[in-house]
């Protein structure tokens, strides 16, 4: 029983670093896309690559500066599910 609550409590944390990882790249690509796309409507200016080329360039400002920190919470995460593997292989 103990071991469903532990398998849980890891798939949970799991979302939720996904989710702190993920977040940074989507929130920042979603504010570009918005402030390009009310540009595009306000200047009539339907150019598609105007809107990728933004997001592009922002994705990499924003991983050049969270990037370590988002590492090291998978890194971290990944250590904890190997030493909760290993705690488990040994009460088996």
């Amino acid at each position: 029983m103990e071991d469903t609550a532990s398998l849980l409590s890891l798939a949970d944390r799991m979302l939720w670093i996904t989710a702190l990882v993920g977040a940074p790249v989507l929130l920042a690509c979603l504010g570009v896309g918005l402030v390009v796309g009310v540009v595009q409507a306000a200047t009539s200016v339907n150019e598609q690559t105007l809107s990728f080329i933004p997001k592009l360039a922002i994705t990499a400002v924003v991983l050049v500066l969270f990037g370590a920190s988002m590492l090291g919470l998978v890194g971290d995460f990944t250590t904890e599910i190997f030493t909760q593997i290993a705690a488990l292989g040994h009460a088996a």
